[in-house]
C-alpha cells in the first residue's frame, strides 16, 4: 500500500527554480495563506498544503497509522510532500503552530530548509498560554472543540481588529472533528520541552520572525529566543495581533519576500 500524501496545490513559476512552502496551524488550512500567493507567484514556485486531519487533507485521518501524533511524524509528512514533488529544498513560511513544524522539520532535515519565516511564532508558553493549555486537557472530552476553539481563539486575539482572524480560524476549525482536535491538542504538551530544546541549540539556518505587535500571548518569549541567536531576525507589525499575515498582508508580504530574496542568491 503507498504512503498517503497530504493534500497540496502548486503554483509553478515559469522560470524561477526556487520553491516556498507554506505551513498553516493547528485548526486552520492552506486557506489562511489566501493574502500571500498572488505576491509569492510573482517571484518563486509556491506550494500550500493541508495538514494531516485539516483542510482537504481530513479524508486522510484513517490512513495515518499513529493514533497519538508528534511533531516528528507530522513534519515527516511534510518531507513526503517535497519527495514526492521532486523538491529538493525551499524556503519555507509559517503561521501560529506551523512555526514549530518548521523548525522541526530544520532539525530532522536541515537540508531542506534554505530559510524559515515564522509569523506568529511560537517559541514557548507563558503563563497565560499554559493555563489555557490546562484547561482544555481538563475539559477537552466532556465539551464540544469548537466551544474551546472559540475561546483560545477569543482569548489570544481580543481585539476588534483581530476579529476578521478569529472568524478565519474558527470556520476552518469546524472542519475537524472532536477526535482530531484531541489529538493536535496533545501536541500543545510537547510545546515547552521541544522549545526548550531548540533554544538551547541554535540551528545554522536563517530565521526571519514576523509578529504582531499585539500578540500578547508569543511576542515576549520570540524576543528572548532572537536576542540569544545569531541567525535570527525579528520584525514586529503595529496595530497587529497573532494571525499577522492576515491582519496586515502588505507589511507580512513585504518583509517576508525581501528576506527570502536575500536568501536566494
Amino acid at each position: 500500500m503507498s504512503k498517503s500524501i497530504l493534500f497540496h496545490t502548486i503554483y509553478p513559476h515559469k522560470t524561477s527554480k526556487v520553491w516556498v512552502v507554506f505551513v498553516h496551524g493547528a485548526g486552520g488550512s492552506s486557506a489562511i495563506w489566501f493574502r500571500q500567493i498572488r505576491a509569492y507567484q510573482k517571484e518563486y514556485n509556491v506550494l500550500l498544503l493541508d495538514l494531516r486531519g485539516h483542510g482537504k487533507s481530513s479524508h486522510l485521518v484513517q490512513t495515518f497509522v499513529n493514533s497519538n501524533y508528534s511533531f516528528n511524524n507530522v513534519s515527516e509528512d511534510i518531507i513526503d510532500v517535497l519527495d514526492h514533488n521532486k523538491i529538493a529544498s525551499a524556503h519555507f513560511v509559517g503561521i501560529s503552530l506551523g512555526t514549530i513544524i518548521i523548525r522541526n522539520i530544520a532539525e530532522l532535515a536541515p537540508e531542506y530548509v534554505s530559510s524559515m519565516v515564522l509569523g506568529g511564532a511560537i517559541t514557548r508558553f507563558n503563563t497565560r498560554s499554559n493555563i489555557l493549555v490546562y484547561l482544555g486537557n481538563t475539559f477537552k472530552h466532556c465539551l464540544p472543540y469548537m466551544w474551546l476553539y472559540r475561546l483560545f481563539a477569543f482569548i489570544m486575539m481580543p481585539k476588534e481588529r483581530h476579529k476578521e482572524s478569529r472568524h478565519l480560524f474558527v470556520r476552518e476549525a469546524k472542519r475537524l472533528c472532536q477526535k482530531e482536535f484531541i489529538r493536535w491538542f496533545k501536541l500543545a504538551m510537547d510545546v515547552n520541552p521541544l522549545m526548550r530544546y531548540f533554544k538551547e541549540k541554535e540551528i545554522d539556518i536563517p530565521i526571519l520572525y514576523i509578529m504582531g505587535k499585539e500578540d500578547h500571548m508569543f511576542l515576549g518569549p520570540v524576543k528572548e529566543m532572537v536576542k540569544q541567536h545569531k541567525n535570527s531576525l525579528l520584525h514586529t507589525i503595529h496595530k497587529c495581533g497573532h494571525v499577522c499575515n492576515v491582519e496586515n498582508p502588505e507589511l507580512f508580504n513585504q518583509h517576508s519576500l525581501a528576506f527570502i530574496g536575500q536568501k536566494s542568491y
